[in-house]
């Protein structure tokens, strides 16, 4: 399975190249898990109702991923590597911590989740 960052799905929701292709691909084969987080992001970046309503349809057509007390394990996970003194916040570590537990790839651009990411969670195409 793959989380795609935010990063990347603005891309996508843009048809950029390469990255449309790469989540068109990793969408058709069932390899993407969702995460509200990212999701909650999206939406708050959205400019009309039309951008709310695509990303509401991806979201409730994507496996999703979320468990209890999610927000408090990776805050756990922030504290114990320090996450906080590289930059990266909750919301990130979030996303590290499903990556984690999920025993999958997180795709972005975003320099701070990859400084913090081990080899094995980060997708590159």
């Amino acid at each position: 399975m793959l989380i795609i960052d935010t990063s990347i799905w603005i891309e996508f929701f843009k048809v950029n190249d390469p990255y449309f292709n790469i989540v068109r691909e990793h969408l058709e084969k069932n390899n993407v898990i969702a995460l509200e987080v990212i999701f909650s992001e999206l939406i708050q970046g959205c400019k009309n109702s039309k951008e709310v309503n695509i990303i509401q349809e991806y979201w409730k057509n994507l496996e999703k991923f979320s468990e209890e007390n999610l927000m408090l394990e990776a805050a756990k996970l922030s504290y114990s590597n320090k996450f906080i003194d590289k930059g990266v916040g909750l919301i990130d570590s979030v996303i590290i911590y499903a990556s984690y537990k999920l025993k999958c790839k997180i795709w972005t651009v975003d320099k701070k989740i990859l400084s913090v990411l081990n080899d094995e969670n980060k997708f590159s195409p």
